[in-house]
């Protein structure tokens, strides 16, 4: 397994991981142009030259950023990769001086077992809701806030 940044070439098979999770409810949909415009934000797990997943590091202010679009191939569970690709964002957040890392989650044991904490999510800037005015579940969001201090 390798984690590396991701590449235009991989822009596919990464929203081919997204669109599952979102056709089941579990995150968001992306636009396919959406993903080439934010390849840079990306990191993606390989294996035997397959993309089987994929995390985005979203920077939303001068010492915050979000985990987002995390995602694994389903015959991939349990082997470490979504620590890996957390991981990875988490190497990213701290190189480029960001102080905390959220996220909006269904999985909130997965990213407590990361080092991330609950939190009310009326205590997240404004600006972090901006990709909720896109979700339909917005007047009856299932997510649960988690915050991690770098």
């Amino acid at each position: 397994m390798k984690i590396r940044d991701a590449k235009v070439t991989d822009i596919e098979a990464i929203h081919g991981l997204i669109t599952e999770y979102a056709e089941m409810d579990r995150m968001l949909f992306r636009s396919i142009s959406n993903m080439y415009e934010d390849v840079r934000s990306f990191v993606v797990a390989e294996v035997d030259t397959q993309i089987v997943g994929c995390c985005a590091l979203k920077v939303i202010w001068e010492d915050l950023g979000e985990i987002q679009s995390l995602a694994v191939k389903k015959d991939f569970f349990g082997r470490g990769l979504g620590r890996a690709l957390v991981d990875g964002c988490v190497e990213r957040a701290r190189n480029l001086g960001l102080e905390k890392l959220f996220t909006l989650t269904l999985e909130p044991g997965f990213f407590e077992k990361n080092g991330f904490l609950r939190v009310d999510r009326g205590t997240l800037p404004m600006k972090v809701w901006s990709d909720c005015a896109r979700c339909p579940k917005q007047d009856q969001c299932d997510e649960v806030s988690m915050i991690r201090v770098l």
